[in-house]
């Protein structure tokens, strides 16, 4: 017998995986002390038992690392058999590398921290790079979403598609879904003069009279893919902007600015849960990718 813990972070989706792939959901007792700390109780016979931890990372990013440790931990103080974290949106992905001097490299020592609290092995979605999955001295499965949003796109008969990557970070991820979805692709160059400030310079690539389809692995705060829907409207692609990412953060002024930018469709998978929804929200479900590793 497997057991499935759920932190806070994303319930839902813990039934969800539970549900499909016939776990019992492990009893924890999860709260915070009046002085902010983190309290973790297991409240199940774990030894010698498998164990899954499903807690994604949301804004609250540090209280769900933290959860994420404590339960680890306690698993594994408690003889666990092997605790496996499925975290489908890893927080701190995107640093990691010193991008100037005096930074940390703050997606290394989220993996470390995991593995010395006792995480033996990772399953998540479309990490931010690939080259954090080196950061673990654990097994890791980067699991990636282009097929579900190939299947989606592809049932939609868009008129002449076209994949648009709002930086050259994301064409490795989009290159996959290119490949599956059979259409061309285009990159726009994006520079950051300051955190959570874009500005779009050039685009490789032609949107001339196109159905665009923005893709990236995640939506923020929502500047880069509202200044990307500008810029290639501005360069004559059709009015009706598609967007599809797989983590919808959507932090600080992402839902006003998504709303008034007036996409076609966004679309986003269910590896965070969404504090509102939008009427051009679609969202796909991630449960089904993960049959070939449960």
């Amino acid at each position: 017998m497997s057991l499935l813990f759920p932190g806070t972070s994303h319930s839902s989706l813990a039934e969800s995986i539970a549900k499909r792939y016939k776990f019992t959901l492990g009893k924890c007792e999860i709260k915070k002390f009046s002085c902010g700390e983190t309290y973790v109780k297991i409240l199940e016979h774990v030894r010698g038992t498998e164990c899954f931890i499903v807690q994604t990372i949301t804004k609250s990013a540090n209280d769900d690392l933290m959860e994420t440790y404590l339960l680890a931990d306690a698993l594994r103080r408690h003889d666990a058999e092997r605790i496996t974290a499925i975290i489908p949106h890893f927080g701190y992905a995107r640093q990691d590398r010193r991008a100037s001097l005096g930074e940390p490299i703050s997606a290394q020592l989220v993996a470390k921290l995991l593995v010395a609290s006792g995480v033996t092995n990772i399953i998540t979605f479309d990490l931010h790079s690939d080259q954090i999955e080196g950061f673990f001295t654990t097994p890791v499965d980067n699991l990636h979403c282009y097929q579900l949003f190939a299947d989606y796109f592809q049932k939609k008969q868009l008129p002449d598609p076209v994949i648009v990557v709002p930086d050259t970070g994301a064409a490795k991820l989009a290159d996959r879904l290119t490949r599956v979805f059979a259409s061309p692709m285009a990159i726009l160059h994006k520079t950051r003069p300051a955190h959570h400030k874009v500005s779009h310079t050039h685009l490789v690539g032609d949107v001339k009279n196109k159905t665009v389809i923005l893709f990236d692995d995640m939506i923020d705060t929502g500047g880069s893919i509202c200044s990307a829907k500008n810029e290639v409207i501005a360069l004559g692609a059709r009015k009706d902007v598609y967007v599809a990412a797989t983590h919808a953060v959507f932090s600080g002024q992402a839902y006003g600015r998504l709303e008034s930018a007036d996409f076609a469709e966004i679309v986003v998978t269910d590896t965070i849960p969404l504090a509102e929804k939008l009427p051009n929200i679609t969202v796909l479900s991630v449960v089904e990718l993960l049959y070939k590793i449960l």
